[in-house]
């Protein structure tokens, strides 16, 4: 049976290489937090968002308590915000409640970013000193976790900003040369057979990623692109959100409950969308984004299609270059795009619901101690979805990168792409 790993079973990095690796991701989350004032890093819009500022905090409290802790000898200067910022760890002590991490005023954002740079040159140090065998794995883990809290700042940020009537611009738009008009949606056909997904060799993986397996794939297809945001506006404008013949039962419950009648953060009159560079007019070639699981399985019933499964997904890109519209390109919205290869987009742009639940892969172990809270105790109620967003670092996506969501989430750069039977 396999072990499952952190990822580093490669040979170790020099310690001064790591230590560039861990400030350079570093000091991404703090360019993209200092967009944002004071006032703006403290806010929380809703429970299943954090404030910018606790995100700059928890990140380096996970370097401090899983790094810097295994040194006997170290003091924190603030052991009192061990319970600040500790998320969800339950066997390293209590925490405070997630939806009231907004009334966190103090530490100030100023005291935060001091701590940041204290545990940076302690951990950065501690890489070049070199004397810990463990420590690359923990440092790749850690820079891994920042990553994706950094793409949590901006769909965090995105969603306080949409509360606000002013209707705040988080970043000035990237503007493209040549408009894109969308390809013509088909589907490209797979057949049946035995395949091997989930990671195996080199590289970093979480540990929900693998071990590496075989799975069975029914004869289908998929579709060579996302949904557009006109394909999604015809599903809008035919009545969608009134038919309840279309949804899961949860999700026609959250239809009535939410009064859903179109994608988070468009405009009633379907004309307009609020974006992280300001309310614009809605791109019909882009990708459709912001949608909950329920959203998409209803628009793929309407659509007489289905949901790829994440086996279809992952074999089909496996073999493609993660190339797209990711976080490194600035442009914090997905966009319409041109491409040459068979299947287009299957990196970047939005995070692509699949028809899969959020469960272990056979022979799956979480790691040992403290950091087997990170994936396993979520599997449970929650779904698939895969191959990065606009808010996504480029070097954190990968063909075996699992993310979970639960089926009513929206606030997330989460669209569709349609599968298939044949």
């Amino acid at each position: 049976m396999s072990t499952p790993t952190l990822g580093l079973d490669r040979a170790p990095q020099a310690g001064s290489d790591l230590a560039h690796r861990f400030l350079r991701i570093r000091r991404c989350s703090t360019e993209l937090a200092a967009r944002l004032s004071p006032e703006d890093s403290v806010i929380q819009s809703m429970p299943d968002a954090s404030p910018a500022k606790w995100h700059l905090a928890h990140t380096t409290w996970f370097f401090e308590h899983f790094v810097l802790g295994r040194d006997a000898d170290y003091e924190p200067r603030h052991p009192e915000w061990h319970y600040l910022f500790n998320s969800y760890y339950q066997s390293v002590g209590p925490m405070h409640a997630r939806p009231h991490r907004g009334m966190l005023t103090r530490p100030g954002l100023d005291e935060v970013l001091a701590y940041r740079r204290r545990v940076d040159e302690a951990v950065a140090e501690r890489i070049v000193r070199g004397d810990d065998a463990m420590l690359p794995s923990l440092i790749e883990l850690g820079v891994q976790h920042e990553q994706q809290h950094q793409e949590l700042l901006l769909t965090d940020i995105k969603h306080a900003f949409a509360q606000n009537p002013l209707e705040p611009v988080y970043a000035a738009e990237v503007a493209h040369a040549v408009p894109v008009v969308a390809q013509p949606l088909r589907y490209v056909p797979f057949d049946e057979g035995v395949v091997k997904i989930g990671h195996e060799g080199t590289g970093f993986a979480f540990d929900n990623e693998g071990p590496r397996h075989r799975a069975y794939r029914q004869a289908g297809a998929i579709a060579n692109r996302p949904v557009t945001n006109a394909e999604y506006m015809a599903f809008v404008r035919d009545g969608g959100y009134r038919d309840p013949l279309l949804w899961l039962s949860d999700g026609w419950a959250a239809v009535q409950a939410e009064h859903w009648f179109r994608p988070l953060y468009w405009d009633d009159a379907l004309e307009t969308e609020f974006t992280l560079h300001g309310r614009r007019e809605i791109d019909p070639h882009a990708p459709v984004c912001h949608l909950s699981y329920f959203e998409a399985d209803a628009f793929a019933r309407w659509a007489g299609a289905r949901l790829p499964t994440e086996v279809e997904w992952e074999i089909m890109a496996a073999e493609l270059p993660v190339r797209g519209n990711l976080q490194d390109n600035g442009v914090f919205q997905p966009c319409a795009a041109s491409f040459e290869t068979t299947l287009g987009q299957m990196y970047g742009d939005i995070w692509e619901w699949t028809m899969s639940p959020y469960v272990s892969y056979p022979g799956f172990r979480p790691l040992a101690g403290a950091l087997g809270e990170y994936n396993g105790k979520f599997m449970n109620g929650q779904w698939v979805l895969r191959g990065g967003s606009c808010a996504t670092p480029a070097d954190h996506i990968r063909a075996t990168y699992r993310n979970f969501f639960p089926p009513h989430a929206r606030w997330q750069f989460a669209g569709i792409r349609l599968g298939n039977d044949r």
